[in-house]
């Protein structure tokens, strides 16, 4: 039975290493280090920013936004989701204190409607306070997350001449503390193992993955889904909105930054778990059989080998080894990324296990009522028998 569980384990990481999208091939989707040649002409953009009790980065956020080098036409909305922080004051403080302030204003959302989430809402009331003038591009980013100047630009030379219709960005997630630099690489790992960029950007594939920290949607694309009632119930609304414009005939591509990087921290193992917790068992469609499935391939994936690498038996562990050794070496591209030392790799089991506890706390909030709780909004309900 041994030999069998390492035989698993091994055949299961061959295919993961192999033939797996080359997801851990984290250079061929970095951001940073292509080129693209700008376009003939330059879009008008409106970045739309939806922010509930963002105090502490709304202001770095509209500064950021503000020194934006593009070279088109160019304005953001700022969207106050009924903050009760003081973050709406703050931001209008910040957009009076830039050089750019004209185009950069600040709107409240109206009171969130039955059936949409609220950053969704938010979005949506921040795309009707743009109909006047209409833009080619849309831009969403989140209200903890902080450009590099030239973020714009790159992002619609790349859209441009990629012909894409959403572009997103994965940001830079801080990895300071121990809890950051053991759970933070993993995260994006289990990411790009979940919606590999390749993956993504090929037509013939049905994985539509995005980064709602920043995606670039081309209006067109936006109007052929039927704008943002069509995913207004969506907790995981940045794949949501890939996978529909997916769908719908559109190109999508996704790549990864360290020039866009979110300041909101997540420095303890509580603030991750919560973190994990409030998306894991949406990602898995409230299937308590999903459920039991991802524990099952967790734990032969990631588990399995390191524990049968101990194995006394000469059959058992040298496939087990085989199997942690083809993990090790698929994780050091994400620690490389993430500037880590390489000891973090043979610990990527532990934050296996990590994430399969978080995971299972998701379905047990979901079970209680207490699904996807963000900033006092419980946002995935169990239905009522």
């Amino acid at each position: 039975m041994l030999i069998l569980f390492s035989l698993i384990s091994l055949l299961i990481w061959l295919v993961l290493f192999f033939a797996w999208g080359n997801f851990w091939h984290t250079w061929e989707s970095d951001f940073d280090r292509t080129q693209f040649p700008p376009p003939q002409t330059w879009p008008a953009v409106i970045a739309i920013v939806p922010a509930r009790n963002e105090a502490s980065s709304i202001a770095a956020v509209v500064k950021s936004l503000a020194a934006q080098a593009y070279l088109g036409e160019f304005s953001a909305i700022i969207v106050d989701d009924h903050s009760n922080d003081g973050t709406a004051e703050l931001a209008e403080k910040a957009v009076l204190e830039t050089t750019a302030n004209p185009r950069i204003r600040l709107i409240r959302a109206t009171e969130l409607s039955n059936g949409w989430t609220g950053k969704l809402s938010a979005l949506n009331a921040g795309v009707l306070q743009s109909s006047d003038s209409p833009p080619e591009f849309f831009w969403f980013t989140d209200a903890d997350v902080v450009h590099a100047s030239d973020t714009l630009e790159r992002l619609v030379s790349c859209a441009q001449i990629r012909k894409s219709d959403l572009t997103s960005l994965m940001v830079q997630l801080n990895a300071e503390t121990f809890a950051e630099r053991l759970l933070i690489p993993p995260f994006l790992y289990f990411f790009l193992m979940l919606y590999p960029p390749k993956w993504t950007a090929a037509g013939n594939s049905r994985t539509a993955g995005a980064a709602g920290g920043c995606i670039l949607l081309r209006r067109t694309a936006f109007e052929r889904i039927g704008g943002l009632s069509t995913i207004r119930s969506e907790v995981i609304d940045d794949c949501a909105l890939a996978r529909v414009v997916k769908k719908r005939g559109g190109k999508t591509w996704m790549g990864l930054t360290r020039a866009s990087q979110s300041l909101r921290s997540y420095s303890t193992f509580s603030e991750i778990r919560e973190m994990i917790a409030r998306t894991a068992y949406t990602q898995l469609r409230y299937s308590s059989l999903l459920l039991v499935g991802t524990l099952l391939a967790l734990t032969l994936a990631f588990l399995s080998p390191v524990i049968l690498t101990f194995s006394t038996n000469i059959r058992v562990w040298p496939l087990a080894l085989a199997a942690w050794c083809l993990m090790t070496a698929s994780f050091l591209p994400v620690l490389t990324y993430y500037r880590l030392t390489p000891v973090w790799a043979p610990m990527l089991p532990l934050a296996a296990l990590f994430y399969g506890y978080a995971t299972v706390l998701s379905a047990v909030r979901y079970w209680l009522g207490r699904g996807a709780q963000w900033k006092g909004r419980t946002q995935a309900r169990r239905s009522s028998p």
